[in-house]
């Protein structure tokens, strides 16, 4: 089990960055996939970014693609979102997630066990 808590939103002016962190507990993190999600008020939880356990792999929604970046850190047990050239449409509680490595990177919801609270990215125009 893995317990799960980002940190790093808060409000900032369009074309400005942000880097979200998530800290993760437990021992075993550097054996989790894991994932970021954002939802925006009145729409569903939709996939942001993902990385493999080994972060051999990545994959990004096309709508980040380019603009945001996931990275993790396996001995400080933590997930970083580097958010750069924000946008008001990337103003969302964005969520990281974790799953028990194995297949492929996961981007759906239904494939993560384990969720943060979440943390509040407000993108001013």
């Amino acid at each position: 089990q893995v317990h799960l808590v980002e940190s790093g939103g808060g409000l900032v002016q369009a074309g400005d960055s942000l880097r979200l962190s998530c800290a993760a507990s437990g021992r075993t993190f550097s054996r989790y996939h894991m994932g970021w999600f954002r939802q925006a008020p009145g729409t569903e939880r939709e996939f942001v970014a993902a990385i493999t356990w080994s972060s051999g792999s990545t994959v990004y929604a096309d709508s980040v693609k380019g603009r945001f970046t996931i990275s993790r850190d396996n001995a400080k047990n933590t997930l970083y979102l580097q958010m750069n050239n924000l946008k008001p449409e990337d103003t969302a509680v964005y969520y990281c997630a974790a799953r028990w490595s194995g297949g492929t990177t996961p981007t759906r919801r239904n494939e993560y066990a384990y969720w943060g609270q979440g943390t509040q990215v407000t993108v001013s125009s």
